[in-house]
């Protein structure tokens, strides 16, 4: 993507690198050089099971809880450690994109596993999620000032991140303005589009993923939808394994 969504946190997994090889030759000590190891690749998760919905999406929308079995997404956040609000948006995007993209097949954990990434499903430094799907304190990224990140001038006069300088990410899922200009949804059903919403972040996310990706049951296809929400390689491996992890923990809670 020519205006790729950034992230706030720092991936926390570094690529494994082989270590140094010596070798002793009669008469001449030589350490060779390494060969660099393959970067790990992310394994794509499979979906995680899924209670139906409890209603239709209908209208007028009234936004992403009110698609999942509430009891089931109290018994997954047992399960996982996910907050409980945080599932029900999860688990929510889920059957938003089974009934209107059905070919997309996202499953609620990969959407957990990018929560994660980005901000500890919504509590990194002390935020939390509302009943109303707000987060608060509102989470904003650095300035995308060059420093450390790509730099990226203020695109919205400050007016989504505060910023009339630089870019930053906002809110749980990290979007730059420009992106989430593009891709800003109502999830909460209240008639407004806010990055600092959880629903709202989360059904932009999944409805990014199946647009970059198409298919996500197709490993390859996971693979570049995570890309292109974030094209660091230890990235992706972190996602996949908070996906399988969280699918396998409620499998087995």
């Amino acid at each position: 993507m020519s205006d790729p969504i950034r992230t706030l946190v720092r991936v926390r997994r570094s690529l494994v690198l082989a270590p140094v090889l010596v070798v002793a030759f009669a008469l001449v000590g030589c350490t060779t050089t390494p060969e660099p190891s393959e970067p790990e690749v992310a394994e794509a998760p499979t979906m995680s099971p899924l209670e139906p919905a409890l209603n239709p999406i209908v209208d007028p929308w009234a936004g992403l809880p009110t698609l999942i079995d509430a009891d089931w997404a109290a018994r997954a956040a047992a399960a996982t450690g996910i907050p409980d609000r945080a599932m029900l948006a999860y688990g929510g995007a889920a059957v938003y994109a089974a009934n209107q993209n059905p070919s997309c097949n996202l499953g609620w954990n990969t959407l957990a596993g990018i929560g994660e990434m980005e901000s500890h499903h919504g509590t990194i430094d002390g935020s939390s999620i509302g009943a109303d799907g707000l987060v608060t304190p509102p989470i904003l990224g650095i300035a995308l000032d060059g420093a450390t990140t790509n730099a990226i001038p203020d695109s919205d006069q400050g007016a989504i991140d505060g910023d009339a300088e630089w870019d930053r990410a906002v809110g749980p899922l990290q979007f730059i303005p420009d992106s989430w200009r593009n891709w800003g949804a109502d999830g909460s059903g209240d008639g407004k589009v806010d990055p600092q919403n959880f629903d709202d972040a989360v059904l932009a996310t999944a409805n990014y993923l199946c647009h970059a990706g198409g298919d996500l049951s197709v490993p390859d296809n996971w693979r570049m939808a995570i890309a292109a929400y974030n094209d660091a390689a230890p990235y992706a491996v972190g996602v996949s394994e908070y996906a399988i992890r969280y699918s396998n923990d409620l499998a087995t809670g």
